[in-house]
């Protein structure tokens, strides 16, 4: 068992801020394995928290031993970096002892965390919610009311764990937007400091991985129909039903809202000073500021 491939490197989050195509460009690297599938293997997370963060996810059972997670590993013999990309780990409160766990089994490992501006994550992680969670409310009473899609972009909170538990020289910070804006330097930056050849150029840099489609899936009242679309009962028998079946059961159970119809400004100018708020406590943490979130500081 000591023999065999552990993980010593953890893509923690955040949500929604390009941590999948972080991922794609990281697995192009030679000197470096990840979980493919699953990409997120959430073991760290207690089980009843777990499920309420990710339902449906039991039938995985990732988390039930650590023999079933280290066969995640199996053929990353010989690469000095191995790990996984589970965003889910950085969703205090939600989700709690994460870095505790990570810590205990990995005590050398580096922790890598990918920071959106908090608005635009915000926002995103909203309309994700509303394709694949059933989120019904608007956007405006949705942020307002759970303190998730908040929490979820407070990354000082998110990251004070991590700090108190590893050297800071083993957590770093990237940004969603140098990712998009610089991808070459930064993908340089990371390689770098996991000590692999920094020179190693991604040949996936110029695409992008699950951005919000300009048109939402939105789920109707009728979320018995949705749940039955998306379950293993649906992916069995699905084929088998009729194309014009199956676009009258699309219609029937969601309806499509273009973003673009949805104005997000009051929701923005909300967040704004809350979100500032939590990203000078960042920067504080830091020791470096974030020009480049431009929705954060978009009236100044």
């Amino acid at each position: 068992m000591s023999d065999r491939p552990r993980p010593n490197f953890f893509v923690i989050g955040s949500m929604k801020s390009g941590t999948t195509s972080l991922h794609r460009y990281l697995v192009t690297h030679p000197r470096i394995f990840l979980t493919q599938e699953p990409k997120e293997p959430s073991y760290f997370i207690e089980r009843e928290q777990l499920l309420d963060v990710l339902p449906g996810v039991e039938r995985r059972g990732f988390w039930r031993s650590e023999d079933a997670y280290l066969k995640l590993f199996e053929g990353a013999e010989g690469y000095p970096v191995v790990g996984e990309a589970s965003a889910n780990y950085a969703r205090l409160n939600r989700v709690t002892g994460v870095a505790e766990r990570v810590a205990e089994f990995a005590r050398d490992a580096r922790v890598l965390f990918i920071a959106r501006d908090p608005i635009e994550r915000t926002i995103s992680h909203y309309w994700y919610m509303v394709r694949f969670f059933e989120e019904r409310r608007d956007v405006l009473t949705a942020i307002s009311e759970d303190p998730d899609y908040r929490d979820t972009s407070h990354y000082a909170m998110q990251l004070k764990p991590w700090l108190k538990l590893f050297p800071a020289e083993r957590v770093k910070v990237i940004t969603t937007e140098s990712l998009r804006d610089k991808p070459c330097e930064t993908m340089a930056d990371v390689f770098g400091w996991l000590q692999v050849d920094a020179n190693f150029i991604p040949p996936n840099l110029a695409e992008r991985a699950n951005e919000a489609p300009a048109v939402i899936q939105q789920v109707r009242g009728a979320g018995l129909m949705h749940r039955f679309r998306h379950s293993a009962l649906w992916n069995a028998v699905g084929p088998l039903v009729p194309s014009d079946m199956r676009k009258f059961a699309r219609r029937f159970s969601e309806k499509s809202t273009p973003r673009d119809s949805v104005d997000t400004r009051p929701v923005a100018a909300m967040l704004r000073e809350l979100q500032r708020d939590q990203t000078e406590e960042l920067s504080a943490l830091l020791g470096r500021r974030f020009p480049e979130w431009t929705a954060l500081y978009a009236d100044e």
